[in-house]
């Protein structure tokens, strides 16, 4: 099997509101293929899709009940530690949940976490140790 990624889907509860926030809050553009059943947004290299949490479930033959933490976040890494804060300044401001505020963490990164409708945890960091192109596609061999 190829080392490859090509969609993370995420079910949602609300998938309208779930497509606004990341088209507002965020600010990222649907794809063309998005329709009332399901969103898509490219990213660089991978598909982020929304789905609803039920339609998504049944899909996967398992029970779409669940809560606390979900056993994974998502990472969006910037190129500098000042882009951290600009970013979760820009996203407080336009209403992001911030579950924890950017710092030094053990590791030697500068990092934050912000949650968007569903809980789906983000953490936007900076990371020395992690190479990236000018598109933010990382280097690492």
């Amino acid at each position: 099997m190829e080392q490859r990624l090509t969609i993370v889907g995420l079910g949602v509860n609300n998938l309208e509101e779930a497509s606004d926030f990341y088209e507002y809050k965020f600010g990222w553009k649907k794809t063309k293929s998005s329709n009332e059943n399901i969103v898509f947004f490219q990213l660089n290299g991978v598909l982020l899709s929304l789905y609803p949490k039920e339609k998504l479930a049944e899909d996967a033959t398992i029970s779409h009940e669940g809560s606390g933490f979900k056993s994974f976040t998502l990472a969006y890494n910037t190129k500098t530690k000042t882009e951290v804060d600009e970013l979760i300044d820009i996203l407080e401001n336009k209403g992001v949940k911030i579950v924890k505020r950017p710092e030094e963490v053990f590791w030697g990164g500068y990092s934050s976490y912000v949650a968007d409708m569903d809980d789906n945890l983000w953490e936007i960091a900076f990371n020395p140790f992690l190479p990236m192109d000018e598109n933010g596609n990382t280097l690492e061999e």
